[in-house]
């Protein structure tokens, strides 16, 4: 119950602050003393030092910080993971029993109940996502206290019948068995705070002293730090491992100060009222706190030694470096835990698949104009990175997908899985335009001034299409969804008519069969452009409203939206007005040709 407590606060709080969380740590400056107070309030709001270390290794394998950044950061980590066991600390005034006045509001006792119906009153009587997750902070909170209140009446039960004593004497004797204790418990729990919370339980058993509890205290240390340094290992690129390191280095370097230290007061006195005294919750959460604090002063100004070894241990990584690689790298599974950070690097990787589309989309209408071998190889080359980012995109999606996520991150979620395949979609289509020019190219088929006058008329208008779709993904804007609809109907119907009008050039003679065929291919193309474009829309549509999505669909289908009749009027009347023109004066040449 405890550990469930611990951990619902930690995913509410993460829940509820990870947007801001990106914003505050994108911003962190190269001074060690900010990064540092970074560090201790990410780690104190998150209550997991683990969650933060992986996080600064995600965004430094994504290059928003560098490893220099990162030094401070992860020393406050360390420091602000003790802010539980000072939490936890508050069970002494219930084992003191003498709380009175304003201090019996803040007995576990008390709070536990208070913390459970105020969390389950705000998930149940507000909807937003945000106050859920404050809901979930006082329900963990809640559980919490309960279950170390639990834990500590157990303890005391147990330790009256004198089942601890063999292990409370072997800790007094061997500060080994002690350090080995606490590595242990802490690589089963993975947490510090854990570990250190369960400690504080067993001393309301008054069988634990000083002397007993310091050298566990460090164990905990090498335990966690083992943790992170296997989870920033596992498919991790080399600045990832080096954050690693550097916790590892940090910590042992935390360890050695700590036995020393403890040692050296006790040989000079400074440690014997409490060093054979039973200890209780408090002591315990000091000795953490004051261990961590007084490491993290001694050794911020030397960090960048640390930061040399880890340079020297892990050699830089040397595959060949994609185009898009530092996007590519934004995708850190360290971020599942974070839906935010997560869905940030997905928008932008989608945008940049958005882009690169375009403009190859771009440049292979010019190349049906006049073509160019360089350029169709860039339009290749471009299109292969884009389905290296779609993949990535799609198994980066699929294992996020397993993780718990609010309602708002699903819908975004689904969103992300429909657009990076119609992105996708959209670079294949340039493509099929720039082979289409090619063999027009090599066939010797050029077309005729009439048809490009024809092509520039639809280029623009699916240009105005792909600018709402872009506009539609980037602000997640509805009403820039929902002006696709008219334009990617007026494509349809001009793709209809300028097909038609392909006849007359064929009949003319202006066009040869290779060149009519390829035309008519090119024309398919541009409408299914449109069509992805119209994909987009919905897709941005769903996310917000699935259901409004289907009514506003079967409201097209059947005539019944006025706003899309109205725009799709003004459109068709301004594009068809302009193509009719077009074709008139080539009639009005041919005639005069002919005559």
């Amino acid at each position: 119950m405890f550990l469930y407590g611990m951990n619902l606060m930690g995913d509410g709080l993460k829940d509820g602050s990870s947007g801001t969380l990106k914003k505050i740590m994108e911003k962190v400056t190269d001074s060690p003393v900010k990064a540092f107070l970074l560090g201790l309030f990410v780690t104190a709001l998150i209550q997991s030092s683990n969650a933060t270390i992986l996080i600064t290794a995600g965004l430094v394998a994504a290059n928003i910080l560098t490893v220099r950044q990162s030094l401070g950061i992860i020393v406050g980590a360390n420091v602000g993971t003790t802010v539980t066991g000072q939490i936890i600390r508050l069970i002494d005034l219930d084992a003191g029993g003498g709380a009175a006045g304003i201090l019996e509001l803040f007995k576990p006792s008390t709070l536990a109940p208070i913390a459970l119906i105020a969390g389950t009153l705000v998930i149940k009587a507000m909807k937003k996502r945000n106050a859920k997750a404050a809901g979930a902070v006082l329900m963990g909170f809640g559980i919490l206290f309960t279950g170390m209140v639990t834990m500590t009446s157990a303890v005391n039960s147990l330790g009256d019948t004198g089942i601890f004593d063999p292990m409370f004497a072997i800790l007094d004797k061997s500060p080994i068995f002690g350090f080995l204790i606490g590595t242990v418990m802490s690589l089963i729990l993975q947490s510090a705070s854990a570990t250190v919370g369960i400690l504080q339980a067993f001393s309301a058993s008054g069988g634990l002293t000083f002397k007993s509890i310091y050298a566990v205290i460090a164990g905990i240390y090498l335990g966690v730090t083992i943790i992170t340094a296997i989870l920033c290992s596992i498919g991790a690129r080399a600045d990832q491992r080096r954050i690693g390191i550097i916790n590892v280095l940090f910590n042992i370097a935390k360890i050695i100060l700590t036995i020393i230290g403890v040692l050296l007061l006790h040989r000079f006195g400074f440690l014997n009222s409490v060093w054979d005294k039973p200890i209780n919750s408090g002591v315990i959460a000091n000795m953490n706190t004051i261990s961590n604090l007084v490491s993290a002063i001694i050794m911020l100004p030397v960090l960048t030694v640390f930061e040399k070894i880890a340079y020297r241990m892990v050699k830089d990584d040397v595959e060949p470096k994609n185009k898009y690689a530092d996007k590519l790298d934004a995708l850190n599974p360290a971020f599942y835990k974070t839906p935010a950070l997560a869905l940030s690097s997905c928008h932008k990787l989608l945008m940049t698949m958005f882009a690169v589309s375009r403009k190859n989309i771009e440049m292979s209408l010019d190349l049906v104009k006049k073509f160019d071998e360089e350029t169709f190889e860039q339009i290749n080359e471009e299109e292969e990175n884009v389905d290296i980012m779609s993949d990535h995109l799609s198994n980066y999606l699929a294992h996020f997908a397993g993780d718990d996520l609010s309602e708002a991150d699903t819908a975004t979620l689904n969103q992300y899985f429909k657009d990076v395949v119609e992105f996708e979609r959209l670079s294949d289509l340039a493509l099929d335009i720039a082979e289409e020019a090619r063999e027009v190219h090599e066939e010797g088929s050029a077309y005729p001034d009439s048809i490009y006058q024809e092509l520039n008329i639809l280029t623009e208008l699916i240009s105005k299409v792909l600018d709402n779709a872009e506009e539609a993904f980037a602000k997640a804007s509805v009403e820039a969804a929902k002006r696709i609809e008219p334009l990617e109907e007026v494509v349809d119907n001009l793709v209809n008519s300028m097909k038609e009008h392909a006849l007359t050039h064929l009949s003319n003679r202006d066009l040869t069969v290779v060149g009519g065929t390829s035309y008519a291919h090119i024309l398919g193309y541009m409408e299914r452009i449109s069509d992805m474009c119209s994909n987009i829309g919905l897709a941005t549509v769903s996310r917000f409203n699935p259901i409004e999505d289907h009514e506003y669909e079967e409201n097209l289908l059947s005539g019944r939206d006025e706003e899309f009749n109205r725009e799709y009027e003004a459109a068709r009347a301004e594009y068809f007005k302009r193509y009719d023109e077009t074709v008139r004066q080539q009639e009005n040449s041919s005639g005069e040709t002919a005559a």
